[in-house]
Parts: structure tokens; sequence; C-alpha cells
């Protein structure tokens, strides 16, 4: 059973947070749309040109910088309970490992779980360093990573064998069979691609944890006041910096002027740049956006439930279309899926403080009833003194 949402809370919600997480779910499920619609790839330019000019690398930046976000407010918890920090990071870090798997062989190959529990068990092992450092070392691995990728000579997107057009069309048949079938074919693929690519795609947003690590650290989003004089200078440099080179790196690629492996290279510093221009132009008018918040709330959730819907759509377990519509009707499927979800969200969370996975995954970060934690000093274990309660810190007014 679900945890009664009359339940004290442990730690008050932070509307910028949700915001954002919100705002960032229905831009992930644009880019994953067309990759859980066409097996391999879909078939219209302009549909594809427009995703990877507002959305592909933009929105899984602003996701990973807020679990950077999130694990410090973790830890914090721990720490307030009393709990040891690395135990329940382990514990956290290996349910995602877990459901990431699952979620990777039964219902969508671009599953991003699996790579946030690889790279949260290296944030753990970097958890110690200071705001400054953890922004130096996490700008280092990606200025790294990006010049790897511009003089290795390619985007490091094909790591194992092309399939020919024979291999293409039985594996879009099996995705198209039923549900064990598809997740055959899901493998297949995946192990064309190596079976290290989430090793190496955790490395990738390694570096986007220690920028969400850093400003945890010093509670950026917890404080208005820190922030809201920082966000017209970042709407200006990831808007217009950040804008201008997504642009002038998409035209080339259009027209072939610039070698793919350049143009990925480079975008992995300029996506970020402009996914901070999104998030602050967000966080300016987050008091209008109250209704991404629901989302955000149990974005874990709703993150599964998008491809529990396109598995159905797409899939044999379903009405098999994959392949079969224009990208541009999958463009729309995915910002019906995403509105429907708005206004689910809305109503769980009047019902409910956490999602389904959600509680999961607090069952098995706390390994015990999330509502209990034992050895705490709210709640000593085998007590049954009454106890003082410590009172909240002050919620974000925004």
């Amino acid at each position: 059973m679900l945890p009664s949402p009359t339940e004290a809370p442990k730690i008050p919600r932070i509307l910028a947070l949700d915001v954002l997480r919100g705002f960032a779910l229905g831009g992930i499920l644009m880019v994953n749309i067309l990759g859980m619609a066409y097996l391999f790839k879909a078939d219209s330019p302009s549909a594809s040109g427009f995703v990877n000019l507002f959305f592909q690398g933009k929105f899984y930046v602003l996701f990973s910088f807020l679990f950077g976000y999130s694990f410090t407010m973790q830890m914090r918890s721990a720490d307030r309970d009393g709990a040891s920090r690395t135990g329940r990071m382990v514990r956290r870090c290996v349910a995602l490992i877990v459901l990431g798997a699952l979620h990777l062989v039964f219902l969508w190959l671009g599953d991003i779980l699996l790579v946030y529990g690889i790279a949260g068990l290296a944030l753990l092992v970097l958890s110690r360093l200071s705001p400054k450092a953890a922004l130096i070392v996490g700008g280092v691995i990606l200025t790294a990573i990006s010049a790897l990728t511009v003089f290795a000579g390619g985007d490091g997107s094909e790591n194992g064998p092309m399939f020919t057009p024979a291999e293409k069309a039985t594996l879009l048949a099996d995705y198209r069979g039923d549900f064990l079938s598809a997740a055959e074919a899901r493998l297949e693929v995946f192990g064309a691609l190596g079976f290290g690519s989430p090793v190496a795609t955790a490395l990738a947003v390694l570096p986007l944890f220690l920028f969400g690590l850093a400003a945890g650290k010093v509670r950026l989003l917890e404080d208005p006041a820190k922030y809201t004089r920082l966000l017209p200078r970042a709407q200006w440099i990831g808007l217009g910096i950040g804008g201008s080179l997504t642009l002038a790196l998409n035209i080339s690629q259009w027209t072939d002027t610039a070698p793919e492996n350049v143009a990925v290279g480079i975008s992995i510093l300029a996506s970020p740049l402009l996914a901070m221009g999104y998030a602050a132009t967000v966080l300016r008018i987050a008091h209008h956006l109250k209704w991404f918040a629901a989302a955000g709330k149990i974005a874990a959730t709703n993150y599964i439930a998008q491809s529990v819907i396109t598995a159905i759509l797409f899939t044999g377990a379903g009405f098999a279309l994959a392949d079969r519509l224009p990208a541009w009707i999958a463009l729309a499927i995915a910002a019906t899926i995403f509105l429907a979800q708005l206004a689910f969200s809305a109503w769980w969370t009047r019902n409910h403080r956490y999602g389904p996975i959600e509680w999961l995954l607090r069952k098995a970060t706390y390994a015990f009833s999330p509502s209990h934690p034992p050895h705490s000093p709210q709640n000593p274990k085998n007590s049954h003194a009454p106890q003082t309660p410590t009172p909240p810190p002050p919620t974000n007014p925004l």
C-alpha cells in the first residue's frame, strides 16, 4: 500500500526543483518518442531537425543536474536521521541500476535510470568535494569528453556492427511482435551498441551530476534570493551563446558543412549552456508554471509510465505502430501524453505523497518504511519516550 498522504513530511518540497523536473520530463519525452516510434531512425529530417535543435541533449542535462542537487538533499536527510550516507546512497543507486536494467530490456532501449545508478556511485565517491572543486572537476570532465569526441573522428554513437537491411527487417518484425520478442529485439540492438555503453554514458552525465552537487551544497535553489539575481545573466549566456551555437551546429549538419564528430563534440558544451538558458527562463516565471510541479514530484513514475504507454502504442504488446506513423504525428503523441501526465500528476499528488516508483525507490533507499527511519533522532529504535520534534527548514517561497 502507498503511504498515507497525511503522514508528516520529512523535508519541505522545493517548488523550483519540482517545476524544473516536470519541465524536463516533457522535453525528455519529445526526444525519446522518435526512438520509441522508430526502432532505428525516423524518416523525417524536418522532425528530427526540430528535436535536435530544441530538445536533443538539453533536457537530460536538466534532469542530471537535478539528480546531483537531490543527491545533496539525500545526504542531508541521512545526517538528520543519524544514518549512513554511504549505505543509503549505495542502496538507492543499486535500486536504480536494477530498475533501469529491467526498464531497458522490457520497455525502453534508451533507459537513463541504469546510467544514473552507475554515475551515482561515482558521485558518491566524489561527494566530499567542495562546491568549487565539484565545478572544476565537472568542467574538466565535460571539456575532455568534448575534445575527445572532436578529435577521435566519431560521435561515439556507433560502437557495434551495423545491421543489414534484412537484419533490420527481422528486428523490426520482432519489435512489433509480442512482449518477449520486443524485449529480445531491444537486447540485440543494445548488444550491437556495446554493453559498455551505459558506463560511457554515465561518464558523460557525471559532470552534470557534479554541477548539481555544487549547487545543492550551497542550497542555491532553496533560497530565491540566492539565484533570482543570477537569472537574467544565465538567460543571456544560455539562450544567447548556447542557443546561437546550437543553431549554427544544426545548420552545419543540415548543410553537411561540418564533420559530425566536430558538431557533436561542440554540442556537448553548447547543450548545457542552452539548458541553463531554459532553466533560467523557467525559474523566472516559475510562479506561473506550478502545474509542472506535480509532474516533477512523481517524475520517476511519469518517466516509466511514458515507456509503458509508448510500448503499448508501438510494440506488439499493443498496437504495433512502430515505423508506421509519420514522425510529426509521433511528436504530437508525445505532447498529448505529457499533457495527460500533467493532469494525472495533479490528481495523484492531491491524494498521495509519492508516486509508485518513488515509493519503491524510497523503500530500497531506507530498506524499511520510509516514514519511520530507525536510529533517527526523531524515531530512536525501541524508544517510546516523547520526542521534541526538530522544526523543519523554511519552505521555498517561490
